[in-house]
């Protein structure tokens, strides 16, 4: 055998690839047989798209941050652990030191004592506080009780109707005094005096005048140890200070202080004594800034020198008033509550008419009824007479109208009732100058003692 020629034939074999080993499947595709697939190898990588080198690239840098990743979260456990072991260091070595510490400064670890609190207790003593231990336990709380018939069975029940406050002012053998005012005590048919120790006597009214509002009443003088002294109203100056007592808004705040100057002195204020929408009277009182509210009535105004100088007895409440409180000069008061004391009342001189002011008169018949001439704007027109009364007698007439008394200008029953009850006395002989049918009419009247006008 010639071997030239089989060793070509094996070259061949080794470059050529022999087809007599492909066959065409049914699919109608050649299959390679294994020995052909295992036996392809690369000396080198083989060359990529542009695509598939992208993708290369991006899933190296994937792999990188991914890495760089978990050595930052390596390095910030280390760093946090490292911060927790000096911290617990530093406090292991620093705690034995503080331990002993405390807010005020002494020291647990050395066993030092706490020093004590120091509370100094300094009496204060004021020219206010010495004038209100004076009076105070004078000032007495008093309760109304009044009887009142019930809506749904038509029974009479008594039951407190209100209160107010009063000033023991005398003690007379078994009897203790106490000045308040009128419409404190108005209407009861029981009266109970709280003392400044909380103990209730049962109280009697000794007298009450409806036009000064004041009234006294009387408890057994058994557990009275304090009154009050009188002082003097005519020297009190304005601005200076004042100190009210009493029980504002009820005993609940028995015994209450407050504080003021004299606003001003000889104030009238007028008052509708019969809730009618008429004012009926002036009261003169003092004027001042000192808290006075329902329930001070009656209580005690005093100076400095703790000395009584007026009776509380009201304030103007509206909303865009404040510091208006007044009280009934204690000059004042003298003379009306010894007669009540005495008398049980006020004895007053007394006309015996009906009055009504000309300004409540419509114009038309003050031209065609009482036939005033035009320049007549004030006055006050006789209502009525009462027959057999000091008017009656002296020839009043009804719709005369009263102009002038003792020579003073009358222009309202205010006006009227001042000069009666303040200038005159019972049987005292009273000048009047009347309008009557359009002419004045001079009348002499004698005054007898009444109860009203």
């Amino acid at each position: 055998m010639d071997m030239s020629y089989n060793n070509e034939n094996e070259n061949k074999n080794n470059n050529e690839r022999d087809f007599s080993n492909d066959q065409f499947n049914q699919n109608n595709s050649f299959n390679s047989t294994n020995s052909y697939s295992s036996n392809i190898q690369y000396s080198s990588s083989p060359e990529l798209s542009p695509l598939q080198e992208r993708l290369r690239r991006e899933e190296e840098e994937s792999k990188r941050r991914e890495n760089r990743k978990g050595t930052k979260k390596g390095g910030y456990f280390i760093s946090g652990l490292a911060g927790v072991i000096v911290g617990a260091l530093i406090m292991w070595l620093l705690l034995p030191s503080m331990v002993g510490q405390l807010p005020n400064g002494s020291s647990n670890a050395n066993n030092e004592p706490i020093t004590p609190i120091e509370q100094t207790a300094t009496e204060v003593t004021t020219d206010i506080t010495s004038a209100v231990e004076k009076v105070s336990d004078a000032v007495v709380g008093i309760t109304n009780i009044q009887e009142i018939t019930d809506f749904w069975n038509q029974r009479s029940m008594e039951r407190e109707a209100g209160s107010g406050s009063g000033v023991i002012y005398k003690v007379d053998g078994d009897k203790a005094f106490i000045i308040t005012n009128y419409h404190v005590v108005e209407k009861a048919k029981q009266l109970e005096v709280t003392l400044a120790d909380g103990m209730k006597e049962e109280a009697t009214l000794v007298g009450s005048d409806i036009w000064t509002d004041l009234a006294v009443v009387s408890i057994s003088s058994e557990n009275v140890d304090t009154v009050a002294e009188f002082g003097d109203s005519d020297v009190l100056k304005q601005g200076e200070t004042v100190i009210a007592i009493g029980n504002p808004l009820g005993l609940d705040f028995y015994g209450s202080v407050t504080t003021g100057v004299v606003s001003g002195k000889d104030r009238a204020v007028p008052v509708d004594l019969n809730a009618d929408g008429v004012q009926d009277w002036e009261t003169e009182v003092l004027q001042t800034d000192a808290a006075i509210n329902p329930g001070n009535s009656g209580g005690a105004l005093i100076n400095i020198a703790g000395d009584l100088i007026g009776i509380n007895s009201m304030k103007i409440a509206e909303s865009t008033v404040e510091g208006l409180g007044f009280a009934i000069p204690i000059n004042s008061v003298i003379p009306i509550i010894q007669e009540l004391e005495v008398n049980g009342e006020v004895r007053r001189p007394t006309m015996g008419i009906g009055l009504l002011d000309l300004t409540e008169v419509p114009a038309f018949y003050q031209q065609q009824t009482l036939k005033l001439p035009e320049e007549v704007t004030t006055g006050v027109v006789v209502s009525e007479v009462v027959k057999g009364s000091p008017a009656d007698k002296a020839g009043v007439q009804q719709y005369d109208v009263i102009v002038e008394m003792d020579g003073e200008k009358i222009e309202n029953s205010i006006d009227l009732r001042q000069h009666l009850y303040n200038e005159t006395d019972i049987g005292d002989t009273l000048m009047l100058k009347v309008y009557r049918q359009g002419k004045i009419v001079e009348l002499e009247l004698k005054l007898t003692e009444g109860t009203s006008v």
